[in-house]
């Protein structure tokens, strides 16, 4: 071939800091999934965070589903809001607008979800909540109901909230870490 016939290569469109933070939580959701184990989670972060191009990410969670699971799936209306705390603290306070799903994702660190303020959206409001190797605590407002469910959740809610009253219901897993809903912070 001469130099006139070779085919251009075009250099891989390089991967960004948000890039990198949205392959962080689909990797964090696929393990609470069931998809990933811990070691897969921890070799695949690893990989994230040295990833320089697209087609590097892309490597990382080819074998994963791009779209919502079945569980997901059965749910309608807006995805929701996330919050991510990748090996440090997240807190959210004060007066703010909660949606109906409310996702936290905590790696190794810590968070506040501080309910207290805040304006539900719905008659029930859903948290999702995965703390790996971490501690994120749940403050509601007095006269709410709590539900949990999930693997290391502890709930502790004092008096009875009235018939009708809001719900939050808080769907988690913890693995060596732990998730608490109350209605009262913690004394230091």
């Amino acid at each position: 071939m001469s130099v006139e016939q070779q085919p251009l290569t075009v250099p891989a469109l390089r991967a960004s800091d948000r890039d990198r933070d949205e392959m962080l939580v689909r990797l964090h959701d696929a393990f609470a999934e069931g998809r990933l184990t811990e070691a897969e989670l921890d070799e695949r972060i690893d990989l994230t965070l040295a990833a320089r191009t697209h087609t590097e990410l892309g490597a990382v969670a080819a074998d994963l589903p791009t779209g919502p699971g079945p569980a997901d799936a059965r749910c309608a209306g807006p995805a929701g809001r996330f919050q991510v705390a990748y090996k440090n603290s997240v807190t959210r306070a004060g007066r703010w607008r909660l949606p109906e799903r409310f996702t936290t994702v905590v790696y190794k660190g810590t968070a506040l979800l501080d309910l207290r303020s805040a304006e539900l959206e719905g008659p029930v409001t859903v948290l999702r909540v995965l703390a790996y190797k971490s501690t994120v605590e749940i403050i509601v407002p007095p006269g709410v109901r709590v539900e949990t469910d999930g693997m290391g959740i502890s709930a502790e809610v004092h008096g009875v909230p009235p018939a009708g009253a809001p719900v939050v219901h808080v769907r988690g897993y913890a693995y060596k870490g732990t998730i608490e809903a109350k209605d009262r912070l913690r004394r230091s």
